[in-house]
């Protein structure tokens, strides 16, 4: 038995989105798989048409209620003892107490850089070092969580990219792609800032999402010079993503923190450059051009440069295809099962 328990298995967000694409693959490849969100959704995302897995949610309501830890104890002992993999500490902490028989694998979604300021680093070496293992997005977080939390235990395995394309892109479309939630995180602020700053002519940013910052985002927009060639497309459904990546030439990255940012990847499997600021191992695995964390005129440089020139857009292009390639789905999920492997020698 394979369990991914999150506290929310079902909001529209990158953890969540990799909870279903795992399960889905370890079901179709014989597995008994779970998926585990201690609370409903406020508003439910569908990951998986046709889901080979069970799902489970413990309450009802946006929060845990009062009985959450009678039934997910009940749910648990009620199954054959396997794999129950945590994504986040908040769900470490609830759940490790009520493993019973299973084995607990801790996983972080975050950056080391991320946890090393927030409280999830204390819980991460509180709590992770007592599990069977933890499971961190690359090397670089794996070996810094071990060296600086102490713990005995890492192991990293990267997210899986959903789809695999069979064709590559162009790249002569004059248009840059951001994607993620208009949220203060993702600072969009400062790609638009950036993007305001470059000289090519003709060129778009697409920004794909939707989220509390989108007024905000559009003022900074028309304060920048840029409100016209700023697209605002709202949120895209997952099967049209494909054709908004064969649609840009560039995507950009300006996360304040990132764990390992899925359109990084994605973009790259249709072999499409990304430039990112460099925030975490995750991001020096997938992005093409790094740019100093909150380097809005290096982010413009670099921006620029690319845009200026389509045969280094097309040479990084080939090469983030090829470093795509190890994110794909069944090598990752080869690595989840040499890792249950290693856990029951």
């Amino acid at each position: 038995m394979i369990m991914f328990a999150g506290l929310d298995a079902d909001t529209l967000g990158g953890t969540q989105r990799v909870i279903h694409t795992l399960a889905q693959g370890l079901a179709e490849r014989g597995h008994d798989v779970h998926v585990l969100g201690l609370h409903r959704s406020a508003d439910p995302v569908a990951y998986v048409d046709r889901p080979a897995y069970r799902k489970h949610v413990i309450s009802r309501g946006p929060r845990p209620g009062p009985l959450a830890r009678q039934r997910t104890a009940r749910l648990l002992k009620g199954l054959e003892p396997g794999y129950v993999v945590m994504v986040s500490p908040g769900v470490v902490t609830r759940l490790k107490p009520l493993l019973g028989a299973h084995r607990g694998i801790g996983q972080y979604h975050g950056s080391f850089d991320h946890a090393r300021g927030t409280w999830h680093f204390g819980q991460v070496k509180a709590h992770y070092g007592g599990l069977d293992q933890a499971v961190f997005l690359s090397p670089d977080d794996a070996w810094r969580f071990a060296a600086e939390a102490l713990l005995p235990n890492t192991w990293d395995i990267p997210n899986p990219l959903p789809t695999w394309p069979d064709t590559t892109v162009s790249l002569w479309e004059r248009r840059i792609l951001g994607v993620g939630r208009l949220a203060g995180v993702k600072r969009f602020d400062r790609l638009i800032s950036a993007f305001a700053r470059t000289k090519e002519p003709g060129w778009e940013l697409h920004l794909i999402g939707d989220g509390p910052d989108e007024d905000r985002l559009r003022r900074h927009a028309v304060a920048e010079g840029v409100a016209g060639r700023v697209m605002f497309r709202g949120r895209v459904p997952a099967d049209r993503m494909p054709a908004e990546y064969r649609a840009a030439s560039l995507v950009a990255v300006t996360s304040e923190h990132e764990g390992l940012p899925l359109v990084l990847g994605e973009a790259a499997s249709y072999g499409v450059p990304g430039v990112a600021f460099d925030v975490s191992g995750g991001v020096r695995l997938l992005a093409d051009v790094l740019v100093p964390p909150a380097d809005v005129p290096g982010f413009a440089a670099a921006l620029e440069r690319l845009m200026r020139d389509e045969d280094e857009r097309c040479r990084l292009g080939v090469e983030a295809r090829q470093r795509a390639a190890g994110f794909r789905l069944e090598p990752v999920l080869d690595r989840w099962e040499q890792l249950f492997q290693h856990i029951s020698r």
